[in-house]
């Protein structure tokens, strides 16, 4: 019964059907399911398997926005019971998200923190149009070992290296991974400002995530 339940969970995340995970993961919790193992056996398949469909082409943006949603749903859900049972989700690192100063732009930025989220990170987005020195508040608030920023306007792409320096001057620069993305950014680009990793889409940014940190 529980292997049929994983199953339906992880299906309801690839057809991006938020209520049906609504409805799952409550299934899950009135059966006495550990919310923990919903969610790593049942859900965590499932966006695993539309990163790498998205990635092969099969499966295109609107579907992994909707997939992350129907995650976040889920999550939300079996959140609480969690807590209650202090069983909560072993965290792979702390990251800190947002779009450069000056620009607006935030649909890549939102399903990259919906995709980390979902992938066991926890996300501290930061909005749009986020001067250098609030990345910096940020990292030393809540201690994180990540920083990402997206730049969707060629023009604003200096402000992911005016946050690299930022850090540099703070002294936190050793201490955080750096990461960039956007439709103007690339390798070199990533290369030339000192960032450490570059994410091409939310899936390789996920990638590039886990890879930094050993995760």
């Amino acid at each position: 019964m529980t292997d049929d339940l994983f199953a339906a969970m992880r299906q309801s995340v690839i057809d991006g059907d938020s209520d049906a995970a609504a409805e799952l993961a409550r299934q899950a919790l009135a059966a006495g399911t550990d919310p923990l193992a919903a969610i790593d056996e049942g859900f965590v398949p499932g966006i695993h398997h539309v990163g790498e469909q998205f990635r092969c082409g099969e499966m295109y943006l609107p579907d992994m926005m909707l997939a992350a949603r129907a995650m976040q749903r889920a999550i939300g859900i079996l959140e609480p019971e969690m807590l209650a049972r202090s069983a909560q989700r072993k965290v792979l690192g702390r990251v800190v998200i947002g779009t450069a100063k000056g620009d607006i732009h935030e649909i890549g930025k939102n399903l990259v923190g919906m995709m980390l989220t979902a992938n066991g990170f926890e996300v501290h987005d930061l909005g749009v149009d986020v001067p250098p020195e609030r990345f910096v508040e940020k990292v030393r608030e809540v201690g994180a070992n990540v920083v990402g920023v997206s730049a969707l306007l060629t023009t604003t792409m200096v402000g992911q290296r005016a946050v690299i320096t930022a850090l540099a001057d703070a002294g936190l620069r050793e201490g955080v991974k750096v990461i960039v993305g956007g439709a103007p950014v690339t390798r070199a680009w990533a290369d030339e400002i000192g960032a450490d990793g570059y994410g091409e889409d939310a899936v390789g940014a996920v990638t590039v995530t886990r890879a930094l940190l050993g995760a």
